[in-house]
C-alpha cells in the first residue's frame, strides 16, 4: 500500500485509484475508512474482499454536501433536513429512503442508505475531488478495532492511504432513522443533543451492531 500526504498530488492519486475500482483508506473524525467507488460491482467486491465482511451488509457512505446524495434518494424529511442543517458536517449517520436499483450492498431491508457527511476536511475534500459519494467502512477487518492511524490500515488489497497521521480517539459516529426517530447507534451525538431537533419523546434507541 502507498501512503500519500492529503494534498492535492495525494487526492488526484487516490481518485485515479477509485477510477479502476481499487480500494483507498481516508480519515474520518473518527477512524479510518476504507473507500471505493459505491456503484461499481467489482470495487465493492474489492472491498468487502478487503475487509472480510459479511457479503451484502450494507455499508455506509459519505458525501460533501447533500447534493452528492440527493439523486439516489427517494426523499427528504423535514426531520432529515434538520438534522442535516444542524449536525453536518459531523459525526451523524442518517438513515434514508433510497431510489430502486441501487447495489444491495449500499441498502437495507427497507430500501434505506446510511450516508453522513463527515467532520474531517479531507474526507470531504476527497469526495470533492471524486465527484460524489464514497463508501465508509472502518479500515479493519470485520470484527477487529478500528484503524486510527494508516499503519493499523495496512490491509492487503489496500492500494493507497491519505496519511493525516493518528487520529484522536472518539466515540463513533451516531446513526440516526429521522423517519422512525430510532437511535440505531449512539455515539458522538447524543440523544440528547438529537433532542434539539427532534422531540426527545419521539426518540427511542435501538442497539444493533454496525
Amino acid at each position: 500500500m502507498t501512503r500519500v500526504l492529503p494534498d492535492k498530488t495525494g487526492l488526484t492519486a487516490a481518485v485515479d485509484a477509485l477510477r479502476k475500482d481499487e480500494v483507498i483508506a481516508y480519515p474520518t473524525e473518527t477512524v479510518y475508512g476504507l473507500g471505493v467507488n459505491p456503484f461499481s460491482e467489482k470495487a465493492l467486491e474489492a472491498l468487502f474482499s478487503v475487509k472480510e465482511r459479511e457479503w451484502g451488509k450494507p455499508v455506509l457512505l459519505i458525501v460533501d454536501c447533500i447534493a452528492q446524495i440527493e439523486a439516489y434518494l427517494a426523499g427528504v424529511s423535514d426531520t432529515a433536513q434538520r438534522c442535516m442543517e444542524r449536525f453536518w458536517p459531523g459525526p451523524l449517520s442518517l438513515v434514508l429512503p433510497a431510489v430502486t436499483g441501487l447495489h444491495e450492498c449500499l441498502v437495507d431491508e427497507r430500501g434505506c442508505i446510511c450516508v453522513r457527511c463527515p467532520g474531517h476536511p479531507i474526507a470531504r475534500e476527497l469526495c470533492r475531488a471524486w465527484g460524489g459519494p464514497l463508501t465508509s467502512t472502518s479500515a479493519n477487518l470485520s470484527g477487529k478495532p478500528p484503524a486510527r492511524c494508516t499503519e493499523d490500515a495496512l490491509l492487503p488489497g489496500v492500494t493507497l492511504a491519505l496519511d493525516a497521521g493518528e487520529l484522536n480517539t472518539l466515540p463513533p459516529s451516531t446513526v440516526f432513522d429521522p423517519e422512525t426517530g430510532t437511535i440505531l447507534r449512539e455515539g458522538s451525538i447524543t440523544l440528547e443533543m438529537l433532542g434539539d431537533v427532534v422531540a426527545l419523546s419521539s426518540l427511542t434507541r435501538r442497539s444493533t451492531a454496525s
